[in-house]
C-alpha cells in the first residue's frame, strides 16, 4: 500500500516513531529552506515506491523539542528510525539514487 508523507509534531513524534511497525524516515525541514523543498518530491516518490518504509516530516521551526533532542543543526536532515532508534542520518539535499543508496543498508 503506497502512502504519502505525513506530518509529525513534538506531541506526536514518540507515538508515531516508537509505535511504528517498520522503519520510518523523518525529514527535518522548514518552510524557508530551499533544499528542503527540492528534496520533498523525491521523498514523496520514495514513500510511494518503498514497501514498508514510512516517510514523515517534522517542521523544525514549530517543533523545537524533537529537533533539539536529535541535535538537528542543519536542514534538510533525514533520520531513519527502526524500533524507535536512529539508524542513519543524512544531511543535505541529495538525489533519489544517492538517498536510496545511503538508506538501503539500513532497510534490509
Amino acid at each position: 500500500m503506497a502512502a504519502g508523507i505525513t506530518d509529525v509534531t513534538d506531541a506526536t513524534f514518540d507515538e508515531e516513531i516508537k509505535g511504528a511497525d517498520g522503519p520510518v524516515l523523518v525529514d527535518f525541514w522548514a518552510e524557508w529552506c530551499g533544499p528542503c523543498k527540492l528534496i520533498h518530491p523525491i521523498l514523496e516518490e520514495i514513500a510511494s515506491e518503498s514497501d514498508g518504509l514510512r516517510v514523515v516530516k517534522l517542521n523544525i521551526d514549530e517543533n523545537l523539542e524533537i529537533s533539539r533532542r536529535f541535535e538537528v543543526m542543519s536542514i534538510p536532515t533525514l533520520i531513519l528510525f527502526r524500533d524507535g532508534e536512529p539508524q542513519a542520518r543524512i544531511i543535505g539535499a541529495k538525489g533519489k539514487q544517492q538517498l536510496l543508496q545511503e538508506l538501503h543498508p539500513h532497510l534490509s
